[in-house]
């Protein structure tokens, strides 16, 4: 076994913050859409569920417009976008020493509930993504970029809702004492 190389440091949040803004123009200018993953995840997921209840997927209409008949709901951008994402993430990690298989918890949880509330937490992420027609990088990026009100009302949940349910998580994290 090699010994883990150190991890290097990360980027500057605000260079990378306005590569990120820069490439939101370019696919907006080059492809016409923004960003966002939560419809790729989507299409993978009604690919799957229509290799086991292909019936279901033709009778569903919120299915069939993505894979009903000879549809592959595989052959959309925003699939190809969001294997990009997961390929050059791995890439990232491996070239900075950050990839290794580990559980990060605090000392008052078991990894296993930590396994457990992240799961439940990508539950209630996937349906309000569904819910409010898209993720937090299709909705608070591209959507804010376009100056959509629905996309700050968005941003606005999203800030005050996670500050709520950190004062209820916050002691999970903390060694000992209240939180």
């Amino acid at each position: 076994m090699s010994p883990r190389r150190p991890s290097e440091r990360y980027w500057n949040p605000y260079l990378a913050g306005t590569l990120l803004g820069i490439l939101l123009f370019l696919t907006f200018f080059l492809t016409g859409h923004g960003l966002g993953s939560s419809g790729g995840i989507d299409r993978i997921v009604v690919a799957l569920e229509d290799l086991v209840v292909p019936r279901h997927v033709d009778t569903t209409p919120y299915l069939a417009a993505m894979a009903g008949g000879e549809r592959n709901p595989l052959d959309h951008w925003v699939v190809w976008q969001v294997v990009g994402i997961l390929a050059g993430g791995f890439v990232s990690g491996w070239l900075h020493g950050r990839v290794r298989v580990e559980t990060r918890h605090g000392p008052r949880i078991t990894a296993r509930t930590r396994w457990g509330m992240a799961f439940f937490g990508g539950i209630l992420m996937g349906y309000g993504a569904r819910m409010a027609r898209g993720c937090t990088s299709g909705q608070a990026l591209s959507g804010g970029a376009v100056l959509s009100v629905g996309s700050y009302a968005f941003w606005l949940a999203v800030f005050v809702g996670g500050f709520l349910l950190a004062r209820f998580v916050r002691r999970l994290w903390q060694p000992g004492g209240s939180a």
